[in-house]
């Protein structure tokens, strides 16, 4: 009986992984001590206010990948009650990688992939239940992939059939509804197991269905929602007014990190304050982020 009630969990419960193996290079020397996707973003990490969106869906299993400063990621997953953290050592394992090591240690249940660095508010729920849906139908795709409208990147080229006609640059059409990928994503189980081992880059798996006549479907209902790259220092003050906004709190107020103390007579507007920060008694502060080493003006 007791296998038998973990082999339905299993099959019932979805399963969610947050990317959150990357470098962090464009947000050095912020991430020179800390990972990207456990950045402070007003009053929680990215990977904290990812998970919290993902546990919206209800049933699910919350999974991360972890290389630059893994130990971290590893601590704040336990704290965050993450059902695994994976760790990629000596080298990152791509992205197809760290899909297709979970498939191989059993887990069942499909799989839905977050970005540990993108600032978002997709309605996960009904991403997921239509991916879903068009899975269970005969010969529905088994991938989906969510697109938001973002001028400066739209590689993707959309078919009248909704689904992957090409990405620029690298395979297929280049015509086509334009869209950017978010890097939210649904496989089926039965997608999953296709994912050769070894494979690193996803976009040659998505090649490889497009080929087999299995193109991924492109989801298009949620091209305006807010989604924010916050790899960049520009990036991250979106996100930090995005989460203000949120909290019903003024965008242009001052973010300070617990525990910092201000001199004397510091003003401070629309700015990020972390610890270690460099700050003259009776200085003005606006437009900037401020940490350990280094001082950001945003425009």
């Amino acid at each position: 009986m007791l296998f038998l009630s973990l082999f339905m969990m299993e099959k019932d419960s979805l399963n969610v992984l947050i990317l959150a193996a990357g470098l962090g290079t464009r947000l050095r020397p912020l991430t020179n001590d800390m990972p990207k996707p456990l950045v402070p973003v007003v009053d929680a990490s990215i990977l904290d206010l990812q998970a919290r969106k993902a546990r919206a869906i209800g049933n699910i299993r919350l999974h991360a990948n972890a290389h630059y400063l893994a130990d971290q990621v590893v601590a704040a997953g336990e704290k965050l009650g993450f059902e695994k953290v994976w760790v990629e050592l000596p080298e990152i394992l791509g992205t197809a990688g760290p899909l297709k090591r979970i498939y191989n240690e059993g887990y069942r249940g499909g799989l839905l992939i977050m970005n540990g660095d993108a600032y978002c508010n997709f309605d996960l729920t009904a991403f997921v239940r239509n991916a879903q849906a068009l899975a269970a139908q005969p010969n529905g795709p088994q991938v989906a992939l969510l697109a938001v409208d973002f001028p400066k990147v739209n590689t993707f080229r959309v078919g009248p059939d909704g689904r992957l006609a090409g990405v620029v640059g690298r395979f297929g059409s280049e015509e086509g509804m334009p869209a950017t990928f978010s890097g939210v994503s649904w496989y089926s189980d039965e997608a999953l197991s296709r994912i050769r081992d070894g494979e690193f880059d996803i976009r040659e798996f998505w090649k490889q269905e497009m080929a087999a006549g299995r193109a991924p479907f492109v989801d298009m209902k949620q091209l305006h929602a807010i989604w924010i790259d916050m790899g960049s220092p520009e990036g991250l003050m979106a996100a930090v007014e995005a989460r203000l906004k949120e909290l019903g709190r003024n965008v242009n107020e001052a973010v300070v990190e617990p525990g910092v103390k201000l001199p004397a007579g510091v003003t401070i507007k629309h700015s990020v304050i972390y610890a270690g920060a460099e700050i003259q008694p009776g200085e003005k502060i606006e437009n900037e982020i401020r940490g350990r080493g280094f001082k950001w003006k945003i425009n």
